[in-house]
């Protein structure tokens, strides 16, 4: 394969090749030399898995609306505590504007396009946005909460396979995410007697009626 060519990174910015590069290049040299297959499978989890979170938080509604209102809160909750955590995420990634790995390593073959420079590594928006909807899920519905947080973890190995991120971007994204979400998720939890009159009004057959 022909090593990507990428545009000189921006002076300023930061380098985190230094804290785990070399892990990161082991792992994408992994992902170089695995079967075809495979990377496919890790590339499509990698841009379509979000999508999986919010098929979970559906199901999660669902099985709320015979949950109490306390739990129904949470799950409809969940959405905005994502938003809120990426907006976190956001500012973190202005504020330390570290150059992607692909960008900054050379020879890098990353299975994904690399993306341009100005769009920064630290931390991952996709591993801290997994994260925070495993988190909202798990303080709403355990079992769904321990199957999206499987999905998160998942989530943010495929970043490092495809070459978008360090692990270290990783791991930070997921720190992030559950420490925004985890304060978040219980506080939605008082929006309870809110729930209750919703319940009893238009949408009841939508919210549910709650435990018997």
């Amino acid at each position: 394969m022909i090593p990507n060519v990428h545009p000189p990174a921006r002076p300023l910015a930061y380098d985190g090749s230094g804290i785990d590069g070399g892990l990161y290049t082991r792992v994408t040299g992994w992902a170089e030399a695995a079967p075809h297959w495979l990377d496919q499978v890790v590339k499509e989890w990698s841009a379509l898995g979000l999508a999986v979170f919010a098929l979970l938080m559906v199901w999660a509604w669902w099985r709320a609306r015979a949950a109490d209102s306390a739990v129904m809160a949470r799950v409809l909750a969940s959405p905005l505590v994502v938003v809120v955590a990426y907006l976190v995420n956001s500012v973190l990634k202005s504020l330390v504007e570290e150059v992607r790995p692909c960008q900054q390593i050379p020879a890098t073959v990353p299975l994904e396009s690399c993306p341009p420079p100005g769009d920064w590594s630290f931390p991952s928006n996709h591993t801290v946005a997994a994260f925070a909807a495993a988190t909202a899920l798990w303080y709403a519905d355990r079992r769904l909460g321990w199957i999206a947080l499987l999905a998160a973890v998942l989530m943010g190995a495929s970043r490092v396979w495809v070459g978008a991120h360090y692990p270290h971007d990783v791991l930070v994204a997921a720190l992030v995410g559950i420490l925004v979400a985890a304060p978040l998720a219980l506080l939605a939890g008082r929006a309870a007697p809110l729930v209750d009159r919703l319940r009893t009004g238009p949408l009841g057959p939508v919210l549910g009626a709650g435990t018997a």
